[in-house]
């Protein structure tokens, strides 16, 4: 996390989200409360879950207010219970009250993504495969979503368009096939001196085997087979490259593929479709 709180992205996320919810100013807490008074508040959760986001949390207070005194009951990760204590906070009221909403929309959706993921990874306890996000992350949150996701004991895809190739595909019909797809894109990446990954998507066996007679690649996404057919691809690849399932894996049927053998379950599911962590934050 720590990395985390000096990208300008997320400085800059930080301050958007204190411009949507200050505007102007917190009126209600300068008019209802002495710039003078002090207080103390504590966090508690009310679910049980991975929680995530408490360093985000100190750090936004303390930019909010630097004398504000944050002290954690808990570390990054730790699985919390429902009433567990969190976090405590001591200084000016207004500030405090003034920081509540931004730090609680982040906790709760970055401890959801955590829980969600921690989920996915014990389902897949015993077996060699690892569970990877995806794009498919809340604009501008992406960088904290996929630490989440981290915390919640899972792995990363590539954060962006710009530190993977992935073939698609789109991108394979638009070049004119497989052949065609990775050839360009190993010559794209020498002339411009980029040293980046490779991984293709294949649609069927047929073009898994294209794949495989090409080579180029480093990973191979195999995309809405059936665990049959995905068991087969996975033999048939051998250990030659990574090798990646996606496409219709709820949590359900997660075990299934995962006894095939595959390297990695790539699921949007951890970021796309969350459910917040409830946290509330009252007066100590």
């Amino acid at each position: 996390m720590k990395e985390l709180l000096v990208n300008p992205l997320v400085l800059q996320l930080i301050e958007i989200a204190f411009a949507e919810d200050i505007g102007g100013g917190d009126y209600t807490s300068l008019a209802t409360i002495d710039i003078n008074e002090k207080g103390k508040s504590i966090l508690r959760v009310k679910d049980d879950g991975i929680i995530a986001g408490l360093h985000l949390a100190e750090f936004i207070f303390k930019k909010i207010d630097p004398s504000l005194k944050v002290t954690l009951f808990k570390n990054e990760g730790d699985r919390v219970q429902f009433g567990d204590l969190v976090m405590e906070i001591e200084g000016s009221s207004q500030k405090m009250l003034t920081a509540e909403r931004t730090v609680l929309n982040f906790m709760q959706r970055l401890s959801g993504v955590a829980t969600q993921t921690a989920i996915y990874v014990d389902e897949l306890k015993g077996l060699n495969t690892k569970i990877l996000d995806t794009r498919k992350t809340t604009p501008g949150m992406r960088l904290l979503e996929k630490w989440a996701v981290k915390i919640g004991g899972g792995c990363n895809h590539r954060v962006g368009l710009y530190d993977m190739v992935m073939i698609k595909d789109n991108h394979i019909d638009f070049s004119g096939g497989i052949e065609n797809a990775i050839k360009r894109t190993i010559d794209y990446l020498q002339a411009n001196k980029l040293n980046l990954k490779i991984e293709i998507e294949t649609r069927s066996i047929d073009e898994l085997k294209q794949v495989l007679n090409y080579g180029g690649v480093h990973r191979i996404m195999l995309d809405n087979f059936t665990p049959d057919l995905l068991r087969e691809a996975v033999l048939l690849v051998g250990g030659k490259y990574e090798t990646e399932a996606s496409g219709g894996i709820t949590l359900k049927t997660l075990r299934k593929y995962a006894e095939t053998g595959v390297d990695f379950i790539s699921s949007g599911a951890l970021t796309h479709s969350v459910k917040a962590m409830d946290i509330s934050m009252r007066v100590g």
